[in-house]
């Protein structure tokens, strides 16, 4: 008889430690996987568009704020209807220039992150720099095979 009760006091005693491993384990592997689920902080970069402007009151128009280095610029209703889109292109001289972006650079239409993708740019490719709009966030290139497009600007650095 004391045999019977030793044994069913050992394999209760293994089933309830084993049942308060599982729970044990469970329990942390929920606290980790909670806190690894959590996205950080997006990282922001010198090229990134500022932050979108905020709502004016109703009923007043926006203004546009003057910067030290730029001239003032007038808010247009194209481009308070378009926020993404910049403005038409200005000229300047032409220039080689290697793109410096590991993953490359996507070739677009326009100068816009709406605009449509024409292609890619490799990374180290030497390109053609044509004009930089206004607001110098796009860079219009042209590639060895005679193609053109729009590129990000601060991707690109000057060749000597």
């Amino acid at each position: 008889m004391k045999g019977i009760v030793r044994l069913s006091q050992g394999v209760l005693g293994i089933t309830l430690a084993i049942a308060v491993m599982f729970f044990v384990g469970l329990t942390v592997t929920r606290y980790f996987i909670t806190r690894l689920s959590v996205l950080p902080p997006r990282p922001t970069f010198p090229n990134d568009n500022p932050a979108p402007p905020t709502a004016s009151p109703a009923g007043e128009a926006p203004v546009a704020v003057a910067s030290p280095e730029a001239p003032p610029v007038e808010a247009s209703p194209a481009a308070i209807a378009s926020p993404e889109a910049s403005p038409s292109p200005e000229s300047s001289s032409e220039y080689v220039a290697r793109v410096t972006v590991p993953v490359g650079l996507i070739l677009r239409d326009g100068p816009s992150r709406s605009a449509g993708q024409i292609g890619g740019v490799e990374y180290n490719a030497e390109v053609t720099v044509l004009e930089t709009s206004p607001d110098g966030e796009w860079i219009s290139v042209r590639l060895p095979s005679g193609e053109t497009g729009w590129v990000k600007s601060g991707n690109l650095a000057p060749i000597e």
